[in-house]
Order: structure tokens, then sequence, then C-alpha cells
């Protein structure tokens, strides 16, 4: 079977390309330098050429916080994470392929401490997850569309390979370890890590076992707050470091990030916890 990812040099998109490679898939992996998604004529012609069964959209703009102070950002932003899904959605249509893209935890509003299940409205707070909201509704525009749309929080794996690239919140505690013997770290904004192995997995599982198309929600079980995270991290490496939980008002940031935002799955079964899943990323380092 044919599957083509966009994105493939992403933290994400290395880890799809390898998944469906090592269970004997046909996988064209193609980046920006092969592929622009929102030049629509160019996947339209690219796309409809190779005729994939799957494409799987990887790609994504998530500088959050220049996006949020930067018209020109913005743009980019509305154009990568927004149309550009609406043109792949419509290339995998005409083909009749199936879609499989990936939204974010940050479309929610916060507010909702038991988190948010796959039906509950969207109600984004910043720029950036304005973006990623347009890319759900450039989706859903697509009727008859066969389509997976994953919301995920907090990926964390071996680091992108594309250029200009942010490391993951592990690796960037880990940097900052190597110089720094105390650090103060949100005690606020719940959500779950999810590791981009199993993410991966996952997303080939649902595929394979013809799950009804849709909305789903895919973490890692649990969830912790960045202090949270940062404290297990540093037990798994025995890492002696002093973490002091502080209040996001200690690191202004332009743009504002959901308070609570769990993603609640009710749709699969449970993938196993986060701190499981990044003793085993650790492990591997």
């Amino acid at each position: 079977m044919k599957i083509l990812i966009t994105g493939s040099s992403g933290m994400l998109g290395q880890e799809l390309v390898r998944e469906f490679k090592e269970n004997n898939y046909e996988v064209l992996g193609w980046d920006k330098s092969e592929l622009d998604i929102t030049d629509r004529e160019m996947v339209l012609d690219k796309i409809k050429n190779i005729k994939p069964e799957i494409i799987i959209n990887s790609a994504a703009y998530n500088a959050v916080d220049k996006i949020e102070e930067s018209e020109e950002d913005k743009k980019i932003a509305n154009k990568i994470n927004g149309l550009a899904v609406g043109y792949l959605a419509e290339v995998a249509k005409d083909i009749e392929a199936i879609f499989v893209h990936y939204s974010t935890d940050y479309v929610f509003g916060g507010r909702k401490v038991g988190g948010y299940k796959e039906t509950d409205k969207p109600n984004p707070q910043s720029e950036y997850a304005k973006s990623k909201l347009l890319g759900e509704e450039e989706l859903l525009k697509q009727q008859g569309l066969r389509f997976y749309l994953i919301r995920t929080s907090r990926l964390f794996g071996k680091p992108a390979v594309s250029e200009g690239a942010k490391k993951s919140f592990v690796d960037v505690m880990l940097q900052l370890a190597e110089t720094k013997d105390n650090l103060d770290l949100i005690d606020e904004e719940l959500s779950s890590p999810t590791y981009v192995c199993d993410l991966a997995r996952r997303t080939r599982e649902i595929i394979e076992e013809k799950k009804s198309y849709g909305i789903y929600h895919i973490t890692n079980f649990g969830a912790c707050t960045w202090y949270g995270w940062a404290k297990e991290i540093f037990k798994i490496v025995s890492k002696n470091i002093k973490l002091t939980p502080v209040s996001g008002d200690k690191f202004p940031r332009p743009a504002k990030r959901p308070r609570y935002s769990v993603l609640l799955n009710t749709k699969l079964p449970e993938m196993r916890r986060w701190e499981e899943a990044l003793g085993e990323y650790l492990a591997a380092k």
C-alpha cells in the first residue's frame, strides 16, 4: 500500500516514516523541499501524479509566541496549519485516499478541569490555536472525505532534522541541566505528554483496524504540569537539580496557553502512561 507522509523530516514525521516502512508499506516521505503544501496547484498536481492510497499530514508551524506577535508569522501559520490542510484534504478526496491530519489540545479554551472529549466545542485562545482550528475546519469542508483528524499534545521524541525545528521539552530540559543546577518551572497548564513513537504506532493501528472515520484524541495516558514533567525527567536520568514550581506569571509569554487541556480519549484503548514512554525515550538516548 502506497502512503505519502508530508512533514517527513519533523519529529513526528520521521517516526511515521519509520513505523510504516517497518510494516511493509510503500512510503513516500516529503518535506517542504519536495512539496510546498501551501501551493494548491502543486499539491493537486504532484499528489494526483503518484496517487497514494493514504496521505498523512504531519507538517505544522508551531512557533506559538512568534505567531502571536508577528503578522507575517500569523500569515505563515494560517497557510501551513490552515489553508494547506484544505488542499491536502481536497486532493485526498479527489483520488479517494484516506487522509490523516494532526491537530492540538490548544484548540480548546483550557477552562474544563476534567478534560476535553472529541465532541467538545473548540475555543482557541491564541493565533496559533486559531490557525490549527482553521485546518480542522478546512478538512471538514470536504464532504465524503475518509479522514482521521487526530488531536494530540506535548510531543516528545527524537529531534526533528528539518531546518529551524524546535526541540521537545524533554531535550530542552536535558540541555539546560548541562549548565544549570536549579530551574524554575511553571506548575500550571495541565496536559498530556505524548511520545511520537506511540502516536505513530497508534496512527497505523487505527488505519489497519479500519476504525470509523472522524475525530480522535490520542495522547499517552496521564497528565502533568511543566514542573511535574521536568521532575520526572530528572528522576529518570538521576540528575540532581533543584526545581522550583512557579506560576505562569513568572514567565510572561505573548500567546495564551490553555490552563487545562487534557484530551479525553473516548474511542480507543488507552495508550501507556507518559512516564513509561518517557523512560523508554530517555533510555534510548
